[in-house]
């Protein structure tokens, strides 16, 4: 059977790793216990964190101990950024966003048994270090020139850089000797992006006490053009659902590229290698159908979310589509889909031309077009198709929630809904 380490390098979660050879033995030949951090720079984790939650999810069902570290401290500080400084948010803002993702990073480990995981809070150790003690023990065995020569800082000495920011990476080194000095942590993880702070921890610890630690970093998940995917990044995916919907969500996955998506299965997905081998078959000479996509979303959301989600967000799918029943679909989930698609409200629909509403939901490029799908037999309003371009819609069409949904053939989507009910907020269905 393939070991931890080889099947953590298979899957492609190692980007880099110190002395790999000593932790494949450590990883595949006892129990170690490992932290990583997330800093509350925002009220919820991302895409970009994702990775960082399944792996810390694999070593625990390896047998390894998961510290998860929320950062109440360098939340206050922040990373350098590669383009400008941060804003430092106020510290009852960190601590509501330190709540919030305690309770996000918590949903991902267990917490029972030999091995069970731990939440930790940087603030806890930080709060009553004094300047004094913190340059005395921690500053003294950091190399300014060392500081100066990590790729972040360099990018950013032309433009500025503050020196709270410049003095992240002890703060996060602190971290790493904390948990080894407290609870005998002997291993961090954290993106390739954190390299520098992750390495330095390790020195930092082998300076205090002489011993050896691991460090291990993921790769940056990117896209086919190379870009990565987090918070700051167009069209982010935040794994709160009242930021990115279960809908919204596994629509994200499901569209994943042809070209990334058998990469992003191995990543975030424990699916063993026949079947990853399967799915990369079936993506090659039956891609239509998709199924590494489906794949894909459908673990990914019954991890985030919950497999009920998943299931709502498929049937939502379908319906949207033709392949349902969207009288079915309660309106919190039509909600969820004219979030990610867009929806015009209009004042009533008593009386408005079902030409006008295909026109207004953007279905169709103008009233001539909507009149062509209809002659086309290629107009629908809620999958019911439109046999006239003389149809008028009343409120009786709406669904619940008081939208309607327009399509033109089989893909082409667009909602509109009804303003009054939009305003009340009402979630019953319209009559």
């Amino acid at each position: 059977m393939t070991g931890l380490f080889d099947d953590l390098r298979w899957r492609g979660r190692i980007a880099h790793s110190t002395d790999p050879a000593a932790l494949k033995g450590d990883l595949d030949g006892g129990q170690i216990r490992f932290y990583v951090g997330f800093d509350p720079s925002a009220p919820s984790l991302h895409m970009g964190n994702l990775l960082q939650l399944i792996v810390a999810r694999r070593l625990q069902t390896a047998g390894h101990t998961p510290y998860l570290l929320v950062g109440g401290s360098t939340g206050l500080i922040g990373d350098p950024r590669q383009t400008s400084e941060r804003n430092l948010n106020p510290k009852a803002v960190v601590d509501a966003w330190v709540e919030r993702i305690r309770s996000q990073v918590e949903r991902f480990v267990d917490f029972d048994g030999p091995n069970g995981g731990r939440v930790v809070n940087n603030y806890d150790w930080t709060k009553d270090v004094t300047v004094l003690d913190f340059l005395r023990d921690v500053g003294k065995h950091f190399s300014v020139s060392r500081m100066l020569a990590r790729d972040v800082v360099k990018n950013r000495l032309e433009s500025g850089i503050s020196y709270t920011e410049f003095s992240y990476v002890l703060l996060q080194s602190f971290d790493y000797a904390e948990l080894h000095r407290r609870h005998g942590v002997t291993l961090q993880t954290g993106g390739s992006d954190q390299w520098g702070n992750i390495t330095a921890g390790a020195e930092l610890i082998r300076k205090m006490t002489g011993d050896r630690v691991h460090a291990l970093a993921t790769p940056l998940v990117t896209k086919a053009d190379g870009t990565k995917y987090g918070k700051t990044a167009g069209g982010a995916i935040w794994l709160d659902p009242a930021m990115t919907s279960p809908y919204a969500f596994h629509q994200f996955f499901l569209n994943a590229e042809d070209d990334m998506v058998i990469g992003y299965v191995k990543l975030f997905t424990e699916r063993p290698p026949e079947e990853v081998a399967e799915l990369e078959r079936l993506t090659r000479e039956e891609p239509h159908r998709r199924a590494a996509q489906r794949a894909l979303a459908d673990d990914l959301t019954d991890l985030v979310h919950s497999p009920d989600e998943r299931l709502a967000a498929t049937r939502a799918a379908a319906a949207l589509f033709g392949g349902g029943d969207l009288r079915a679909l309660p309106a919190a989930v039509l909600q969820d889909m004219a979030a990610e698609l867009g929806v015009v409200d209009l004042p009533s629909l008593d009386g408005v031309g079902v030409v006008e509403a295909l026109a207004a939901a953007g279905v169709v490029p103008s009233k001539a077009a909507a009149r062509r799908a209809v002659a086309e037999g290629g107009a629908y309003v809620n999958n019911v198709r439109v046999v006239s371009d003389n149809q008028v819609l009343t409120s009786q069409d709406a669904l619940s929630g008081g939208y309607l949904v327009l399509r033109r053939g089989k893909k082409t989507v667009g909602l509109v809904r009804l303003a009054a009910v939009a305003e009340e907020g009402s979630l019953t269905t319209a009559s």
